[in-house]
């Protein structure tokens, strides 16, 4: 089958109108997060919810979206798309490393107010404070204001050293909603729109550990493995869940280490076939720390941001990796499927769907990423 695509330029609600009713069967967007990011105008306020209503009326009844956002913004989001007529259903949490604090130093802007000279006590390059007088050489040369480790010049100052005023962000979400079903059962809505389910065994994560048996006569676990996790003949993998990680060493360094059933197999990203469905496990391992031991971020899916994803002409600020839309788009959209993206941005949605086998419908606003979004997409026709 060959994939279509249908690539609109211009303001979503407009360009919405002129697709059918009942015409897609999946939702994926990483619309604006309305916190104003670098001063863009397209990101002065979060999708309305006349944009969801029109959105819900495009896709199928019993069809499922998946709609980013960020940590500040995240509950006018879901209240808009609840108010849309959509179902929330779950939230995926999406945790990464490559977040950059933007905090103000509180003590450096006391300081700065009192018009008082802050001196100089060493110079940092990452996370490392140096005081070497070739590297200070370097950073004082090269005029880099930025490595300069000052010391508080007043006593307000003194007092408010070492405060700021946000968190790194680390976070993202995913909200889960669903448009209502039409018929009365989730299996009459699936055989009449062929939406309305989740793809469990397409979306694993992919395992060589032994995983508890479930016993189908009396729904009970193996005594030896409490956790609910499925039967691993076959090689399913571990179901899916509401968490979705970058593999980053910042990011595997929050979750704890775990004695059962350790991967014995290098720090290295792997796509396995799955024998259930068509399709593929994903899977990220975890290096060994020692032979009983593994981390617990082998439980959940990792999308790893690609280099590929910035050479390839794209402008774009806030692109997600593909890895992780193309993940997206399969937990949610039948085999064969359509996914509509309303805020299309510079085309990962789009891409990340040609590459699942779906077809396509982007809109976007912005000329120059509508050109770099439709290069983008083109370039992934099979």
């Amino acid at each position: 089958m060959t994939n279509k695509i249908n690539l609109l330029q211009g303001d979503c609600l407009q360009t919405m109108k002129t697709l059918p009713d009942n015409s897609v069967d999946a939702i994926v967007s990483d619309p604006p997060y309305g916190i104003s990011f670098m001063a863009k105008k397209w990101d002065y306020d979060v999708p309305s919810v006349e944009v969801w209503k029109e959105a819900m009326r495009v896709l199928k009844p019993g069809g499922h979206a998946l709609i980013a956002c960020g940590t500040r913004t995240q509950h006018r989001m879901v209240v808009n798309i609840e108010d849309a007529g959509f179902e929330i259903r779950d939230v995926v949490s999406w945790i990464y490393g490559s977040g950059f604090p933007k905090s103000l130093n509180i003590s450096k802007a006391i300081d700065k107010a009192a018009g008082a000279e802050r001196e100089v006590v060493g110079f940092k390059h990452g996370a490392n404070l140096l005081k070497s007088n070739a590297f200070a050489d370097k950073a004082i040369n090269g005029h880099n204001p930025n490595v300069e480790v000052t010391a508080p010049a007043t006593e307000s100052a003194k007092k408010w050293d070492g405060w700021g005023t946000a968190l790194k962000p680390s976070s993202e979400f995913f909200t889960l909603c669903r448009k209502p079903l039409s018929e009365k059962t989730i299996a009459a809505n699936v055989l009449k729109w062929g939406a309305g389910g989740i793809n469990i065994d397409g979306c694993r994560v992919g395992t060589d550990e032994k995983l508890g048996r479930l016993n189908q006569s009396t729904s009970t676990f193996n005594a030896k493995n409490s956790s609910p996790l499925v039967d691993n003949s076959g090689g399913q993998g571990r179901f899916p869940a509401n968490l979705i990680h970058d593999g980053s060493q910042e990011v595997l360094e929050l979750f704890p280490e775990t004695k059962s059933g350790a991967s014995k197999s290098s720090y290295i990203q792997k796509e396995s076939e799955n024998v259930a469905m068509s399709g593929k496990n994903y899977e990220r391992r975890m290096p060994d720390r020692a032979a009983d031991q593994s981390s617990a971020a082998r439980f959940f899916y990792c999308a790893k941001a690609s280099k590929k994803d910035r050479d390839e002409g794209n402008t774009h600020p806030t692109v997600k990796p593909t890895s992780l839309m193309q993940y997206l788009c399969r937990l949610i959209t039948p085999e064969g499927g359509t996914v509509l993206d309303p805020y299309m941005g510079s085309g990962s949605t789009g891409k990340a769907a040609m590459k699942e086998g779906f077809s396509f419908v982007g809109c976007e606003l912005d000329p120059e990423y509508y050109e770099i979004a439709k290069t983008r997409i083109n370039n992934e026709i099979k």
